[in-house]
């Protein structure tokens, strides 16, 4: 408890009132959201699919060291996910509507408590369509950085670009923005990898016909376009981060 109060400490004051990722972009400024400021939402209402969560934990036996996906709902609805990712071993804990607080609310449960040997982390769309300002979710995203850092050391994260989507395509430069700041971020910190689904999700400058009905959420077609992105940077890690977690573990 320390260590993660120590950790938060030393994150906010090196933030100060704004991002360090925003400080960092040369000065360029986030678009400006029409949106109407935004409240932060409740988490608890997702008690109920986190309390299904720990139940799964406690049925089911989780060996430490597996790869946990967490975020929203592009994460919670990737049913494949084992499959596509086979032979690593992988942990679904998306909950869908989420936003990085979110996801920060309930870090121990959904991330922490798996040891896990890396981190697939994709959130940030629900908050700018909450009227979240970009500098406040590249923050928010910091913050889980400190929270992983205090939690698993160096365990890698892996940051799966904003999505362009039907529905949210007016977001698509606000989304562009964050996207850079992370991307920033990722080449200043070795625990932290960027990894780019926007170029393949796109055709002749709009999204390809990869969605279902509502225009957000995806087929698996674009689930296929996800797993030609992700799978092959943790095949080249895995065997490096699975050493590296079970080496902890015994220590």
């Amino acid at each position: 408890m320390r260590r993660l109060a120590a950790a938060l400490a030393a994150w906010t004051l090196a933030l100060g009132p704004q991002s360090a990722a925003a400080q960092a972009a040369d000065g360029e400024a986030a678009p400006v959201s029409a949106a109407a400021p935004a409240t932060a939402p409740d988490p608890a209402r997702f008690a109920e699919q986190i309390t299904a969560f720990l139940e799964e934990d406690r049925v089911a036996l989780r060996p430490p060291c597996q790869i946990v996906f967490t975020g929203s709902s592009s994460i919670r609805f990737w049913k494949t996910l084992g499959e596509d990712l086979a032979p690593l071993a992988v942990l679904n804990r998306g909950f869908g509507g989420s936003t990085i607080a979110d996801v920060n609310h309930y870090f121990d449960q959904v991330v922490g408590r798996h040891s896990p040997a890396a981190v697939v982390f994709y959130a940030g769309e629900n908050d700018l369509s909450a009227g979240r300002e970009p500098e406040a979710i590249v923050a928010d995203f910091e913050r889980f950085l400190a929270l992983k850092e205090a939690a698993l050391g160096d365990a890698p994260v892996y940051f799966v670009s904003l999505k362009p989507s039907k529905l949210r395509w007016a977001q698509f430069a606000r989304q562009g923005w964050i996207n850079d700041r992370i991307r920033e971020l990722a080449e200043r910190r070795p625990d932290l990898q960027y990894i780019d689904v926007v170029q393949p999700m796109l055709s002749d400058g709009a999204p390809k016909e990869i969605f279902v009905e509502d225009g957000l959420h995806m087929t698996a077609e674009g689930y296929a376009l996800w797993t030609a992105a992700v799978k092959p940077v943790l095949d080249a890690d895995a065997e490096r981060l699975i050493d590296a977690c079970r080496a902890k573990a015994e220590s």
